[in-house]
């Protein structure tokens, strides 16, 4: 049977999936259907059985409220697997969940979306979890490159584009030009250290033990870099350290934006350098265009003046930045030959196992 026809075949009898494989949410687009699950990445699993109870949502629920036998983990740490076997369920579900109501024949064609400084290794963890998941065939693309295909970014001309995508695990900061990427640098200061900045804060200053999910709540409700005229406030709840019972205090956005100040002026120092090292007729395009911002982060309130502010480059928060990544998948997968060269860690590229 030729190539081709077994490509005809693949296409009539599979599905194309793409995914952002993000530290704190997952989202999966769906080819003809766009995106079709948007799941935090947490897998709830029984010790006694080894058995996965919850996935997503209700595993996120469970979060610091679980019994001694069940445990909420989150399969991917910093952007990276951290607990492969677990991280194959969550897969796993995933991709029966977005194919539920299929009645196609052949395993899906996937393009999963990873941080831009990751390992081949680790690169290889993905492509292998997601084979495992029930993937026919697997490519890799950055998250940054993905998000400026999902945002419409002119990535194929010869013009300077600056994405900044700020997740849970990992901010990617990238140029790109001509398909390929000039200048990029990775951190692992996001979402998740954001929160652990708030626990740290609240423990010194206030005597008071949060939880995750309780530092996220609150810095989602009042988290602001910038200050405004009108202050913001918001009771939260935690375990006094001192008496060891339940306290209630208010925290204001003053607070917030002290506890995350040295991870949100580390971020700017990181676009700063990526600007620096640029060749000139690049950093005269970005100037020109703006800079990008994508990912959860990107909602922070004022992140965007701040970084304005400090780089003299205007700076746009893209429309729906949390869907950015998937929605550039999905591109990519409409039109996969056109993309295949941005697909530097396809299965092909990646060092074989020994």
């Amino acid at each position: 049977m030729s190539k081709g026809l077994l490509n005809k075949l693949y296409a009539a009898f599979s599905h194309d999936i793409g995914i952002d494989l993000g530290t704190a949410n997952t989202l999966v687009y769906m080819k003809g259907q766009g995106i079709v699950i948007n799941e935090p990445s947490v897998v709830a699993v029984n010790q006694k059985t080894g058995r996965v109870v919850a996935v997503g949502g209700q595993a996120k629920d469970m979060l610091g409220r679980t019994p001694a036998h069940i445990q909420a983990v989150r399969p991917l740490v910093e952007g990276v697997i951290s607990d492969f076997e677990v991280a194959e369920e969550m897969l796993v579900y995933l991709l029966n969940k977005s194919q539920k109501d299929s009645k196609k024949f052949f395993g899906p064609r996937v393009i999963v979306g990873i941080p831009s400084g990751v390992t081949n290794v680790e690169a290889r963890a993905v492509r292998d979890a997601t084979k495992n998941a029930g993937a026919r065939e697997v490519h890799i693309v950055e998250q940054p490159m993905a998000a400026a295909i999902g945002i419409k970014l002119p990535i194929h001309e010869p013009a300077g584009n600056m994405v900044v995508d700020i997740g849970g695990g990992t901010t990617d900061i990238a140029m790109i030009s001509l398909g390929g990427v000039v200048r990029s640098k990775s951190l692992k200061v996001a979402g998740d250290r954001l929160n652990d900045d708030i626990i740290s804060y609240v423990r010194n200053e206030f005597k008071i033990l949060i939880g995750e999910k309780t530092a996220e709540d609150i810095k989602i409700a009042i988290g602001v870099v910038v200050a405004g005229e009108k202050p913001h406030e918001a009771p939260i709840r935690g375990r006094d350290l001192v008496t060891g019972l339940p306290r209630e205090v208010v925290l204001t956005d003053a607070d917030i934006r002290e506890a995350i100040g040295p991870s949100i002026d580390t971020l700017v120092d990181s676009v700063k350098e990526v600007l620096e090292t640029a060749p000139p007729e690049i950093l005269a395009d970005v100037m020109h265009r703006g800079i990008y911002l994508v990912g959860g982060g990107a909602m922070i309130r004022g992140l965007d003046n701040l970084i304005e502010e400090l780089v003299k480059i205007p700076v746009h928060i893209a429309e729906d930045p949390l869907t950015a990544v998937a929605r550039g998948t999905g591109i990519i997968l409409e039109d996969i030959e056109r993309y295949r060269d941005i697909l530097i860690q396809s299965e092909d590229d990646l060092p074989k196992a020994q």
